[in-house]
């Protein structure tokens, strides 16, 4: 099987996309799916983005799969310009609507709150009116024009089998020396 890299220009123009219940649903990407959110910190808010942070990351150490409803491969959180501006990058395995919705679901189910809380105009009530969740992430969405994979489409589920595969066959190959 050889895996080859590859890249899909995304169109600027969503009128000719699948519509899903909440607007477009971009293409899938050799990245699979995901969005980019860039909003304003409300003033004085970055240092509780950074301790939502710290405190996410010690809910992974302690349940490594609470993530695991999103199918994520990856999150990026990035503040800038002195603090004032947010980016979230996700890529993940299920169209928008469906993240959109997952994410909605397990956060209020666990009673965590959300980075996003700590930006201007997110909504109060987003654990209840996903549609509000979701009009905020479209406002700040700023869509990719290309997007590459060096292992194009594979889910992360694909990956965390390969893995598995991969470490079942070296731990095989340590035990027959």
């Amino acid at each position: 099987m050889e895996i080859r890299p590859r890249a899909v220009a995304i169109p600027k123009e969503t009128d000719q996309l699948e519509q899903g219940k909440y607007g477009p649903i971009y293409p899938k990407t050799p990245a699979c799916y995901g969005f980019t959110i860039i909003a304003k910190v409300k003033p004085g808010r970055a240092e509780a983005i950074r301790a939502h942070g710290r405190t996410l990351a010690g809910a992974l150490d302690g349940n490594p799969h609470l993530l695991a409803p999103l199918k994520l491969h990856y999150l990026r959180w990035v503040l800038f310009d002195d603090d004032t501006r947010f980016m979230y990058q996700g890529i993940f395995d299920t169209d928008f609507d469906r993240y959109t919705e997952d994410a909605v679901a397990l956060f209020s189910r666990a009673g965590v709150s959300t980075a996003f809380e700590n930006l201007e105009g997110f909504p109060e009530d987003w654990r209840t009116n996903p549609e509000a969740f979701v009009r905020f992430v479209r406002a700040h969405h700023c869509p990719s024009f290309i997007e590459y994979g060096e292992y194009p489409y594979v889910t992360s589920d694909e990956i965390k089998k390969a893995l598995r595969v991969k470490n079942a066959l070296s731990e095989m190959l340590d035990q027959m020396q």
